[in-house]
């Protein structure tokens, strides 16, 4: 199902739930498909709490981990945390345009997933642009932006490193369609991007007037978010040393109440330079709040532009209902509707929003539903079901062979070695046949 979440058949013990431990009780056979960590922690949790249970994983990269090996960020390995098929578009004039890339697309790239292994992001411009208030615009930005000493330590594959050795990029715009009630960033994230050393943050003190008294009553973690930026915008720049000023030759901002109206070409009509904007003006408050283009618009030169929009799932099949609305497959707590026996977890189950510790709850929701099916005899276990060993053998008679666990291990270990040379706790291989030529195959 991809690094976003995960479809199967079929902390602490659920509520109302036995644990297995009976030898007599049928064992059931578990097809997990994807092994990001919603596959993970569903699987986990049927182990633990179903003693004969067998579960299966398959993934369709030679790797697994999914997110957790191509998430968010590099220097962020303890949070990363995106996943999904595909991307929304902007659908605006312009955005195919060279320069034009999706966050998922860029994110890829720095974190060395196949297929966007070959993106070439061009790095030559001054000024970048971001659309999508959220942390993986902030995680975007600060790899744009971070010195190079603080990415040499980390897992970032060793072409995207060199190309931001290269980049000319100094300034990054983060742009919203809504205000700074309605980011979506957290305050941490948040934090990490205002203390990046060598880049000072630039927010203007008009969007914030008046915020002190609308975050009285919100929820704390919006109170202090909203609060850390108005401190940030009305820092003035002589507080800080000199020296500090003189040592910060980037700098980002966040630009609110505008959303993307088109992708100014360049005078041959092939690289972005620049964006309009639509200003809008907001309706109604807090989560729920619409913006409302107001008929005036701005021009930011930039010669990147990364939508960071969300992300959207794909349809696994045609026999897997799916709510192309919603953008998930239709599920009553992981059980799939219509087709008993297949449970979702992750984001076809939720949408694409969250980040892991909500996914494993989210994944643990999708287990308990399993296990609960499993104990009042919903499920069909009067067929055995050989598992992997009848796939192997479908897989045999077609002359695919199959990256077993043992041959990941293989391919982490040459990935661990390379990157201990290279003073790195790993070096990625990003080709796909590199990495099945390493395990013989």
């Amino acid at each position: 199902m991809g690094p976003g979440g995960a479809c199967w058949r079929g902390g602490g013990v659920p509520r109302g739930l036995k644990r297995w431990l009976s030898s007599s009780a049928p064992a059931p056979r578990v097809c997990v498909v994807g092994s990001g960590p919603a596959g993970f922690y569903t699987a986990q949790h049927i182990l633990k709490h179903h003693g004969g249970a067998r579960v299966d994983i398959f993934e369709k990269l030679p790797v697994p981990f999914g997110l957790v090996r191509f998430g968010v960020a590099p220097d962020h390995p303890e949070v990363k945390s995106y996943g999904a098929e595909d991307n929304r578009v902007l659908g605006i004039p312009g955005e195919n345009l060279s320069g034009v890339y999706s966050a998922r697309a860029f994110v890829g790239w720095y974190n060395g997933l196949p297929e966007n292994r070959d993106l070439k992001p061009d790095l030559s411009c001054e000024t970048a642009l971001i659309l999508g208030h959220g942390n993986v615009a902030l995680d975007i930005a600060r790899i744009l932006l971070s010195p190079l000493h603080l990415l040499r330590k980390t897992d970032i594959t060793d072409g995207s490193l060199a190309a931001l050795a290269c980049s000319k990029v100094k300034r990054v715009w983060l742009v919203g369609r809504r205000g700074p009630l309605q980011v979506a960033f957290t305050i941490k994230e948040l934090r990490e991007m205002i203390n990046l050393p060598g880049a000072r943050p630039v927010l203007n003190p008009a969007d914030f007037t008046g915020l002190e008294n609308a975050i009285k009553d919100a929820p704390r973690p919006r109170k202090r978010l909203t609060e850390l930026m108005i401190k940030t915008a009305l820092e003035k720049p002589g507080v800080k040393p000199m020296e500090a000023q003189a040592a910060a030759p980037r700098e980002w901002g966040l630009k609110f109440q505008r959303s993307p109206q088109e992708v100014l070409p360049t005078a041959d009509g092939r690289r972005a330079r620049g964006i309009r904007l639509a200003l809008t003006r907001l309706e109604g408050w807090g989560d729920s709040a619409k913006a409302i283009p107001t008929g005036d618009v701005e021009e930011v030169e930039c010669g990147l532009v990364l939508s960071s929009i969300g992300y959207r799932i794909l349809p696994l099949d045609p026999a897997v209902p799916f709510d192309t609305q919603r953008g998930v497959i239709p599920n009553s707590s992981g059980r799939v509707e219509g087709v008993p026996g297949l449970y979702c977890s992750g984001w076809v189950k939720r949408g694409p929003t969250g980040v892991i510790i909500t996914t494993m709850n989210d994944s643990f929701d999708t287990a308990h539903s399993v296990l609960e099916d499993l104990q009042g005899g919903v499920l069909d276990m009067s067929t055995s079901r050989e598992g992997f060993g009848a796939v192997e053998s479908i897989l045999r008679s077609r002359g695919v062979r199959p990256v077993s666990f043992s041959d990941w291990e293989k391919i982490d270990a040459a990935e661990v070695a390379r990157g201990k040379a290279a003073g790195k706790p790993r070096e990625k291989i990003v080709d796909p046949q590199e990495m099945l030529q390493l395990i013989g195959h």
